[in-house]
């Protein structure tokens, strides 16, 4: 093997492979070594160098030179016996370009063809690789065959052996930030920026939207006329209900927006807790809150903060309580108790982890006071806990108990929340395609 030939295969293998000239020298030189330690045996010193201009081969063996009739026919048994070492450089190669090529790719949306579906996992083929949608990561409730096409984000990309393994989801939230990118041109081309998104896959996403043109509505771009744009994604995620809202740095209006379709009478902020507590009339709370509390929860993961939905008058009502439950302890009066209640501290549990220095200042109160007010909180939120978790067991055994003599038990005058969110005069016009109303054409 002289220097010519050893160059026409390194440039043969890197341009049909794509695999860097310098792992295909390193590979031959592996190919040779392993030739010449079957020839020369185990234990000898040897090292193979190939100079990467000429071509040209060189070794030694316990420090001697080989000769170069030797030399030849070790490239030949080379090219013959060590096939497999330079195969394994080969795919380790271009298992890195891949690794790499779609390392970048992770987040962004593919579109691929179902080959195989088996229980746990369907697998895609798109581009260069076989990729995986497990199960877990399918939207709930969604079937496919072989041969459709679908669209997913790249959640995770891993090597394995020689080759990739590249894992999708369509339950990630990104999937919905892509859609958007490709079916509205205006989020693609930045003119929109998706500020903030929530999902529950299948069920329903919340995306806060704004515009760095003003006379463009961000609201009313994304849902397209007569819904056209919004429809298109809806039907992407398999009927999935989006709520489009409009961003808005200030925290006391971007969160009614995000709590849309229901109406917000006022908005109190306890930054001390993160917490923010959302005031509405009694006939939209249950709007306010969602089915199983779906409403409330994704408008809290869009803004960043807790929110807690309820009426004036179940707010006054956890005032009294928790003011009366805070003047128990010896070291706080009733103006401190009232102090910490209109910073959103209601509970034993929240009083339990307030920051000593914000007692302090409240308070007045030294160090000492401070930390036996903490340690009685965090003692009477375990007592709490403990009895909540033993009317817990008593209910569920009383319910059994009911169950089994076909006895059905009142609620015990506990609020009920419809099963189904009765929706706002007109429907929502950013979940099922109709014009834009209400907060899309409300300026933020």
């Amino acid at each position: 093997m002289n220097g010519p030939e050893v160059l026409r295969i390194v440039d043969a293998i890197h341009r049909d492979k794509k695999i860097d000239e310098e792992i295909v020298f390193e590979g031959i030189e592996q190919a040779i070594l392993s030739a010449a330690r079957k020839h020369y045996g185990e234990d000898c010193a040897l090292v193979v160098s190939i100079e990467r201009k000429s071509g040209q081969v060189t070794a030694t063996v316990d420090g001697a030179p080989i000769p170069e009739e030797e030399l030849s026919i070790l490239g030949r048994i080379a090219a013959q016996t060590a096939k497999q070492v330079m195969i394994q450089k080969i795919r380790e190669a271009e298992r890195d370009t891949l690794f790499g090529e779609y390392s970048e790719r992770r987040t962004h949306l593919i579109t691929g063809v179902v080959t195989r579906v088996d229980q746990a996992v369907t697998t895609v083929q798109f581009d260069k690789v076989e990729a995986l949608l497990p199960r877990s990561e399918q939207i709930p409730g969604e079937s496919h065959k072989v041969g459709d096409r679908i669209r997913a984000v790249v959640l995770e990309v891993r090597k394995q052996g020689t080759r990739i393994k590249v894992v999708l989801s369509r339950k990630h939230p990104d999937l919905v930030r892509r859609l958007f990118e490709v079916e509205i041109p205006e989020v693609a081309e930045r003119i929109i920026e998706v500020r903030s998104l929530s999902r529950e896959a299948g069920y329903r996403s919340k995306v806060a939207v704004s515009c760095y043109d003003n006379s463009i509505d961000p609201v009313g771009a994304c849902v397209g006329v007569r819904g056209s744009r919004i429809k298109t994604i809806i039907e992407e995620l398999d009927g999935e209900r989006i709520d489009i809202v409009r961003w808005n740095d200030s925290l006391p209006v971007l969160i009614p927006n995000a709590l849309q379709p229901a109406e917000v009478e006022d908005v109190i902020m306890c930054p001390m807790l993160g917490k923010v507590i959302v005031l509405v009339r009694e006939d939209q709370l249950s709007l306010a809150i969602g089915k199983m509390g779906q409403n409330v929860r994704l408008a809290s993961k869009l803004v960043g903060w807790d929110i807690d939905v309820m009426t004036r008058e179940e707010l006054d009502q956890q005032l009294d309580r928790s003011v009366q439950a805070f003047s128990q302890i010896p070291q706080v009066t009733e103006d401190l108790a009232e102090a910490l209640v209109s910073q959103g501290f209601f509970s034993f549990d929240d009083l339990s982890v307030i920051e000593p220095d914000h007692l302090q200042e409240l308070s007045g109160l030294s160090a000492e006071e401070c930390d036996a007010i903490v340690v009685r909180a965090e003692e009477e939120s375990e007592r709490e806990e403990q009895e909540a978790k033993v009317r817990k067991a008593a209910e569920k055994a009383e319910r059994d108990l009911g169950g089994k003599s076909g006895d059905k038990k009142p609620t015990g005058g506990r609020r009920v929340i419809p099963s189904k969110e009765p929706e706002p005069a007109g429907g929502s016009g950013e979940s099922t395609g109709a014009e834009p109303t209400g907060n899309e054409k409300a300026e933020g």
